[in-house]
């Protein structure tokens, strides 16, 4: 019987970057309100320059565009309601599995609005040489790279990294003749070991990808999709310059920075996340059916780690 998108919304907040859920940021995040924690403290306590703007409506769209639409179009799928927990695995795997999409698109324009609307630019100007999630996570992550990427020094491949940093976890020693990182802050993907060259742009203001039809085998996009805010442009994109039966990855876990996630994102939880990703790929058409994978290597001890997979349908 087709998924009809019948996920229980769970108001359950994304874990923050670097914060336990005692942090200071995590009660401003409850409570709705800058009255507690002041800007001087959110430097102190932050590593990473989160940037208040003044208050207003923490959570923007609240997912109403896309979640109320199908809340009531279904009941239980498999007498089990897909509610967002590292235990059940097996209920992330399947949120993909025979959805019965609606015709247009269901996301609105507030959707992708952020707490956070100043310049990226400004955001990502100081290089951050951090990892956004923790080890168990980076090795499934790099794990499963390992088992579906191209061999190492195969003629011919090319691989871009979208949102690159300075490192893309990739398998150690991983080569291709053109690894190409796209990301914010040309200091941190310098030093980026893997990439043979790299680009700086900030695909919220220039969603347009600068490479030819058919020029990619494999794209990369690691923690970072939930910050697009016009995702549809950039996943027509993608299908463009993919070769015909070229791979997409998109992985996130629980971890954001969340001032600049867009509010469709921090407004559900990891199973609703899977459906957002794979609703990107089935609405840019040109994908085969989209797939999520749960590779969270210590389910309730470790971060959770998500893939979201397509293919360019062959015969685009």
């Amino acid at each position: 019987m087709a998924n009809r998108l019948g996920l229980t919304l769970q108001h359950r907040l994304p874990v923050l970057s670097g914060y336990s859920n005692t942090s200071p940021i995590t009660s401003f995040y409850y409570s709705n309100s800058v009255s507690s924690l002041s800007k001087a403290a959110l430097k102190k306590k932050s590593d990473r320059g989160f940037n208040l703007k003044s208050p207003r409506r923490l959570v923007l769209g609240l997912g109403a565009a896309f979640w109320s639409q199908f809340m009531g179009m279904a009941g239980n799928v498999g007498a089990k309601s897909f509610i967002a927990s590292a235990s059940q695995k097996s209920d992330i795997e399947q949120v993909l599995k025979n959805v019965d999409w609606p015709e247009q698109f269901p996301f609105k324009e507030e959707d992708f609005q952020r707490f956070d609307e100043t310049s990226d630019l400004t955001f990502y100007d100081t290089p951050r040489f951090v990892t956004h999630i923790d080890d168990p996570a980076i090795a499934a992550l790099t794990k499963y790279y390992s088992e579906v990427f191209p061999p190492s020094n195969t003629p011919g491949i090319s691989i871009l990294d979208m949102c690159s940093s300075w490192v893309s976890h990739y398998p150690p020693g991983y080569k291709q003749d053109r690894i190409v990182g796209m990301g914010m802050n040309e200091e941190e993907l310098k030093r980026n070991p893997v990439l043979t060259e790299y680009i700086v742009q900030d695909l919220n203001s220039n969603p347009k990808l600068p490479f030819e039809d058919n020029s990619f085998d494999v794209i990369t996009n690691v923690v970072s999709v939930d910050y697009l805010t016009k995702p549809m442009e950039i996943f027509k994109e993608m299908c463009r310059i993919l070769k015909p039966g070229g791979l997409a990855i998109m992985s996130f876990s629980n971890r954001c920075f969340w001032t600049k996630a867009i509010s469709i994102w921090t407004s559900t939880g990891d199973a609703e996340h899977v459906m957002i990703v794979g609703a990107y790929f089935h609405y840019a058409r040109g994908f085969e059916p989209p797939q999520a994978v749960d590779i969270s290597p210590n389910p309730g001890r470790s971060d959770p780690m998500y893939i979201v997979y397509s293919r360019k349908a062959s015969t685009v």
